[in-house]
């Protein structure tokens, strides 16, 4: 009893440890790497066709529709709120998987579900700076990103064994998750309610309408001067377009990549792998990103040309998973794509974070996030959607291949320039620093990226 008394009284540990324990119920979602034999399969009835350009493309729209209101909620209504709606849509998301009966249930309730619980993914991002001491940030954003890391591990894994070893069918499997993500419901109960917000400032005093009204306007302005902030530098305005550009690519792979190893092993026909490939794959990028950490190298001189090195590897891995007819190498070319995002990922929010205060990190995510979600909606429209091009599964990891070449290339152009004109330079003071200062710390804040996801 007096343990517990003390852990709610200390201003840091019991948050982190309620928003660690909800982080790992609610990504430990056991029937998402079987989600798409789920729909195709006996137990949903729906074509792949339909699936692939009609069911997944709401996803995408509704999302988009939703991130920027709720990126502006999630801070006014001080974190909280948002983090039990999307407990509560997750819950709501299974129930239709399990029950919901008909084509129109899967085409629109359950996507537009979906979409609120990966939009309000912000508020559990940025719940824990709301609530804590700035000096606790770096053990307590380790804490919650290792909870979110080990959930979605266990989860892909422990599906998979239920699959293979079990002989569950994939009904259980979502009746099993439902189960597990109604936990993180309750949890959500338990978190305390921040006192501030970061933009919104003032939220005691704003009872009365001109107090509201001016604390708006406040919140406006500082939105203001923290944009011009993160955006006034080219080097950052670079790498935050190559996190847009890259998430793009990346979440439009992962949103389809069941249905391209489902077109190569049907699930009918054949042994399904998913969860077991996951949680290797979320493993293999979480080192590759946690390596960054214990390597000696200037990454603002040098990051540029790994980006377009490592971006040159995924787009061989990407073309790798468009070609093959072997499961087996879909299943590499996915794990060796999805390491070097999170590698590079990584080193892209060190460089945008090192130079930024938290207000205006936390708003640059937000823009990223937006303009990465805005290019994979122009992609969906153009290639996936039915109502226009509408293609399959392989000729679109064909197209993203390209696209992905391209954008390899002229990232290593632009890179080799930078570095012979920094090598003419006199070297910086601020080299050294960069190289020693802050990377162990970023390594872990984002150990794991969520869209990741």
């Amino acid at each position: 009893m007096g343990c517990w008394v003390k852990l709610k009284s200390s201003d840091w540990v019991f948050p982190t440890a309620v928003l660690s324990l909800y982080g790992f119920f609610a990504n430990c979602r056991i029937a998402e790497p079987f989600l798409a034999p789920y729909l195709i399969g006996p137990y949903k009835n729906i074509s792949e066709e339909v699936v692939t350009n009609y069911l997944f493309p709401i996803w995408t729209y509704s999302y988009l529709a939703f991130l920027f209101p709720v990126f502006l909620l999630t801070d006014f209504l001080r974190h909280k709120p948002l983090i039990v709606i999307q407990a509560l849509f997750l819950v709501s998301n299974y129930v239709l998987l399990c029950f919901a009966p008909g084509l129109l249930a899967m085409l629109f309730l359950l996507q537009i579900h979906y979409a609120v619980v990966t939009a309000t993914e912000v508020a559990y991002f940025s719940y824990i700076y709301s609530a804590i001491p700035l000096e606790n940030y770096q053990r307590a954003t380790g804490y919650l990103r290792s909870a979110m890391l080990f959930g979605y591990t266990s989860g892909a894994g422990l599906g998979q064994i239920l699959i293979s070893l079990a002989g569950l069918n994939y009904f259980y499997l979502n009746a099993i998750t439902l189960g597990v993500v109604s936990v993180a419901f309750l949890i959500s109960f338990w978190l305390p309610m921040p006192q501030g917000s970061m933009f919104f400032k003032g939220r005691k005093t704003a009872s009365l309408g001109r107090q509201s009204q001016k604390n708006v306007f406040s919140a406006g302005h500082l939105l203001w001067q923290s944009f011009r902030e993160s955006y006034s530098s080219r080097h950052l305005i670079y790498w935050s377009l190559w996190w847009a550009l890259a998430t793009a690519g990346y979440t439009q792979i992962v949103n389809y990549i069941q249905l391209m190893w489902n077109h190569i092993e049907p699930s009918a026909s054949s042994s399904v792998y998913n969860g077991g490939v996951e949680s290797a794959c979320s493993l293999v990028g979480a080192a590759a990103a946690f390596s960054v950490g214990y390597i000696k190298v200037n990454w603002s001189v040098w990051g540029e040309l790994a980006l377009g090195l490592f971006s040159a590897i995924g787009a061989g891995a990407v073309f790798l998973i468009g070609l093959t007819s072997n499961i087996w190498a879909c299943y590499a070319g996915y794990a060796v794509f999805k390491s070097c995002y999170m590698l590079l990922i990584t080193i892209t929010t060190f460089q945008i974070a090192a130079n930024l205060s938290m207000e205006c990190y936390a708003l640059t995510f937000g823009i990223n996030t937006f303009v990465a979600l805005s290019l994979q909606t122009i992609m969906t429209l153009i290639f996936v959607d039915g109502a226009t091009l509408g293609l399959d599964i392989v000729t679109q990891v064909c197209y993203l291949t390209a696209i992905t070449v391209v954008f390899a290339l002229l990232l290593s152009q632009n890179s080799t320039l930078i570095k012979i004109s920094s090598t003419l330079e006199k070297p910086g003071i601020r080299r050294e620093h960069d190289s020693e200062v802050g990377i162990n710390y970023i390594c872990i804040f984002f150990l794991v990226k969520s869209q990741l996801f």
